[in-house]
């Protein structure tokens, strides 16, 4: 299934995208859908009511995540393009998981900040609760598979080891439409990705070419801390990145940044000045 949250008639619901239109699934949360048992029948699938997805507002599929973490130089070009080694062991960093946003929502431009940049990322939602899970069984514990953009406030990024601040502004997490479950998606791997800014191709590349796959990724962190279901991994970015490029490719107040991964779907968000509403003290 292709699961969404969609906003009609000012009031947000579950449903499963099928082809231009969303089947209404009710109000059972994306993250209960990830288990095929909780899932509803093919026959109450098919009486479901339908609306053409141009009539609604596709939403953030999982608000607010217990837990959003990311990968660092996960590609080998990205690792050459920033001028790192490849890694040896994944550069695991948060995002607060208050910078989750809807797939088309805008990117604020932090009035605090002045080096915006895009990575375009597979992100994959932990289905079942685990620990200590083998690689080889890493797969199966993952529920689905979405699109994220992990935003990045460089200036900020590298004002810490840890990342965490400059990637963890408002608004920096958009991610969606849709959450692709895990039979449904079959192998993460081999996916083309792709990113654009103002309609400019800057990345492009395989979810094959990362460094440490996806049930790697489950083993290594399923071993430090219990994985719940929910739970968001965004699985780092290949090269194309603005800080790399000559001239700069950063991102400005304007542009509209999109990211598509085959058999998953794309997420465009446009870029704006931070709202002065966003000051609350």
């Amino acid at each position: 299934m292709r699961l969404v949250r969609y906003r009609h008639d000012g009031a947000i619901h579950t449903g499963a995208l099928d082809g231009d239109e969303v089947i209404g699934l009710g109000d059972i949360p994306v993250i209960e859908l990830l288990d095929p048992a909780a899932r509803p029948s093919p026959r109450a699938v098919a009486a479901a009511p339908r609306l053409p997805v141009a009539q609604v507002e596709l939403c953030n599929p999982l608000p607010r995540p217990r837990m959003l973490l990311a990968v660092g130089l996960n590609y080998a070009d990205h690792a050459a393009e920033s001028g790192q080694p490849v890694p040896e062991f994944p550069i695991v960093f948060n995002k607060q998981v208050s910078c989750v946003t809807g797939p088309f929502d805008p990117i604020h431009f932090p009035r605090a900040g002045r080096m915006l940049d895009y990575e375009g990322e597979l992100a994959f939602v932990v289905g079942r609760r685990c620990r200590h899970v083998p690689e080889g069984r890493g797969l199966d514990c993952i529920g689905g598979y979405t699109v994220i953009n992990d935003v990045s406030v460089r200036d900020w990024q590298f004002r810490s080891p840890t990342w965490t601040l400059g990637k963890s502004f408002d608004t920096h997490g958009p991610l969606g439409p849709a959450v692709v479950t895990a039979d449904e998606l079959g192998d993460p791997h081999g996916l083309r990705l792709r990113t654009w800014v103002n309609g400019e191709l800057r990345q492009d590349s395989s979810t094959d070419q990362l460094i440490f796959g996806c049930g790697r990724l489950v083993e290594l962190l399923s071993t430090v801390c219990t994985l719940e279901p929910g739970d968001v991994v965004a699985t780092g970015t290949p090269a194309g990145i603005g800080m790399t490029m000559d001239p700069s490719g950063l991102l400005r107040v304007g542009d509209v940044v999109r990211v598509e991964i085959e058999r998953i779907g794309a997420i465009e968000n446009p870029v704006i000045a931070e709202p002065d509403a966003t000051a609350v003290w």
